[in-house]
C-alpha cells in the first residue's frame, strides 16, 4: 500500500507509542510466533495502549505490514560492490537467505506484489544495479535478480519447513529418521525404488547452508553461460 509511505507520521501524543514502537513490537510478534499473530489488537494490547489509538498512526494491518518488512529490510545495508556481478549476486543472496531465517514470516509476505518502502527500493536498486555489470539489458537483468530471489526463497522455504516441523513432532531430524527406519528398510527390500534406496544408502546428507551454496553456485552458473 503505497499511501503508507506518501502520508507524513504524526507525532505521538503523549504517553502513546510511537510508529516505530509500534512496527517494533510488531516485528517480535512475528517473529516468536508467526505473521498471522500480528492484529492490531494484540500489538496495542503489548504495548499498554488502545486499539484506537494505534489506529491514528496506522490505518489497518496491511499498513502495518509494510511497514514491518521495511523495517527489517533496514536491519542492513546493501553488500559492498565489488565489480565481480557474481560475487556480489553472491553476497546479496546470502543477505536475503539470512533475512528471511532471521524473519520467517517474511518470505510468505513477499509472494505478492513487491514491498514499496524507502529500505526495500534501497536494496532493489542496488541489486539491479549489480546485474546491470552482467548485462546492459535491464528486462533481461531484473530477471536475473528475480530467478536468484526465486532460488533463494524456495531454498529459505525448506528450511523453515524443517524448522517447522521440528517445533510440531518435538523430533529432530536424526530422531525422525530413526522413528522411520523400519518402514523405510521394507521399501529398500522391496526394490520397488532402486534410485531411491541407491540415495538412502550411499548418499550422504548435505548440511542446509551447504545445499544452499551448491545450489546457488549451479544457479549462478547458469546466468552466467546465458549472459556469456
Amino acid at each position: 500500500m503505497s499511501e503508507v509511505w506518501m502520508r507524513e507520521r504524526p507525532s505521538p501524543r503523549r504517553s502513546a507509542p510511537s510508529v516505530d514502537q509500534i512496527v517494533a513490537r510488531a516485528v517480535a510478534i512475528a517473529d516468536a510466533e508467526g505473521g498471522a499473530a500480528v492484529t492490531m489488537r494484540r500489538v496495542a494490547a503489548e504495548l499498554q495502549s488502545g486499539t484506537a489509538s494505534l489506529y491514528r498512526y496506522v490505518t489497518n494491518r496491511d499498513e502495518l505490514v509494510d511497514l514491518m518488512i521495511d523495517a527489517v529490510q533496514g536491519e542492513s545495508p546493501p553488500p559492498t560492490r565489488t565489480g565481480d556481478w557474481r560475487v556480489d549476486l553472491t553476497a546479496i543472496a546470502h543477505r536475503l537467505r539470512d533475512l528471511w531465517l532471521r524473519h520467517p514470516w517474511l518470505s510468505s509476505e513477499l509472494t505478492g506484489r513487491p514491498p514499496l518502502g524507502p529500505e526495500s527500493l534501497r536494496h532493489a536498486d542496488a541489486a539491479l544495479e549489480v546485474a546491470l555489470t552482467l548485462t546492459s539489458d535491464v528486462t533481461r537483468a531484473s530477471n536475473a535478480i528475480a530467478t536468484v530471489r526465486s532460488y533463494v526463497f524456495g531454498s529459505v522455504a525448506a528450511e523453515l519447513a524443517e524448522l517447522q516441523a521440528r517445533r510440531r513432532t518435538g523430533l529432530t531430524e536424526e530422531q525422525w529418521q530413526a522413528s522411520v527406519a523400519p518402514y523405510v528398510n521394507q521399501l529398500i527390500e522391496s526394490g520397488a525404488y532402486p534410485s531411491l534406496a541407491r540415495r538412502i544408502q550411499d548418499g550422504d546428507e548435505t548440511p542446509p547452508a551447504r545445499q544452499f551454496e551448491l545450489g546457488l553456485t549451479w544457479v549462478l552458473d547458469g546466468i552466467g553461460l546465458h549472459h556469456a
